[in-house]
């Protein structure tokens, strides 16, 4: 095995992981709508999981390990890989919304400031901004 291979197949099980903690935040309630199903399918094409991977992760997302982040830095580079991966798909409305709330709470923000996070999230990769701007605007968002 080559050491690209040990790379692609780091990276793989890295967004198979991060994937199925979506799911995971996504099933909360017991059940996937309609709505969540459709995000799940797009963010799970964004991840490159393929199609036999995608089925398994949604029959057995538990099985997967939950890798939350937890420097409040490492918390706003995920955010910012969800926000672009979402931002590029185009966000459909409420139930999205509601989605991308979730995972922040998720991934570790306090659900009370969560709705102002992930506003200025959007706003920003909206904007282009590049990672380092993205985390020192959402670090001093309250200035």
């Amino acid at each position: 095995m080559s050491f690209s291979d040990l790379f692609d197949s780091g990276f793989k099980k890295r967004n198979e992981n991060h994937f199925a903690a979506i799911v995971r935040v996504a099933m909360a309630d017991g059940v996937i709508t309609n709505d969540e199903k459709q995000f799940l399918d797009r963010l799970a094409r964004n991840l490159n999981i393929s199609e036999g991977d995608y089925k398994v992760i949604l029959k057995d997302y538990q099985s997967h390990p939950i890798n939350p982040p937890i420097s409040y830095d490492h918390r706003l580079e995920r955010l910012y890989d969800l926000v672009r991966m979402i931002h590029v798909d185009t966000i459909k409305g409420d139930p999205e919304m509601l989605l991308l709330k979730k995972i922040g709470v998720g991934l570790g923000f306090h659900a009370v400031n969560v709705k102002y996070i992930v506003d200025k999230a959007l706003t920003l990769v909206g904007n282009g901004v590049d990672l380092d701007t993205f985390i020192e605007e959402i670090k001093h968002m309250n200035r």
